[in-house]
């Protein structure tokens, strides 16, 4: 993707491509999230406002948030509320821990 088609590789990797400069370079966005693996986003004034990304991530993600419901709805069945308070601040130390690791 060349830097004159107004697309440009932020520094997570992401391509951005602003609202202006979407429609003329759409076609190629999609090609190179799709063939290139690569997640996009749309930009406003600068910030990210929607992402484009490959079809495996966003099916991925959807069951990802099915285990996760279905996670808290075990958390419910199983403990008290006191618990269940302890045990979302203990996974939200978790998950920040394993964003600081990758």
């Amino acid at each position: 993707m060349a830097a004159d088609q107004g697309i440009r590789i932020a520094g997570d990797g992401v391509a951005e491509v602003s609202m202006t400069d979407a429609r003329a370079n759409l076609t190629q966005l999609i090609r190179d999230v799709r063939y290139g693996g690569r997640s996009a986003a749309f930009t406003e004034r600068g910030a990210r406002s929607a992402y484009v990304v490959p079809a495996e991530f966003y099916e991925q993600a959807l069951e990802d948030r099915l285990t996760t419901e279905a996670i808290w709805r075990l958390i419910d069945d199983t403990f008290g509320e006191q618990n269940r308070e302890q045990l979302k601040v203990d996974l939200s130390r978790y998950r920040d821990q394993m964003r600081h690791e990758t």
